[in-house]
């Protein structure tokens, strides 16, 4: 019984995968930098909102993006990595509720 409904709090969609770690994060980012070039990447937080953020990594400033559901950014925040740390995106992580989706490369 727990297990099943471990399941239904996770997010519907099977293309997105959990993110498990605080490092995972940014090396989330640089991946989809990397393989996509376009700056950022986009987490999801489980629940009721299913709510969306954009965040790239600069070495001194963290960016954070909160997208509405079309992609439109709603408000953005400019956060030192010690202020990023309490923000809702990591507090998600910690939760296990923080998701990505795999990156999609053209060949």
């Amino acid at each position: 019984m727990y297990m099943d409904s471990q399941k239904r709090s996770e997010p519907r969609a099977a293309h997105l995968m959990r993110v498990r770690g605080l490092a995972e994060i940014e090396f989330l980012i640089k991946e989809s930098e990397v393989l996509t070039g376009q700056a950022g990447r986009i987490f999801v937080i489980s629940g009721a909102d299913k709510l969306t953020y954009r965040v790239r990594w600069h070495p001194m400033v963290i960016e954070v993006e909160r997208l509405d559901s079309t992609g439109a950014v709603i408000d953005t925040q400019h956060l030192p990595p010690h202020d990023f740390a309490t923000h809702s995106v990591v507090e998600a992580l910690m939760a296990g509720q923080l998701y990505t989706a795999p990156v999609q490369t053209r060949h």
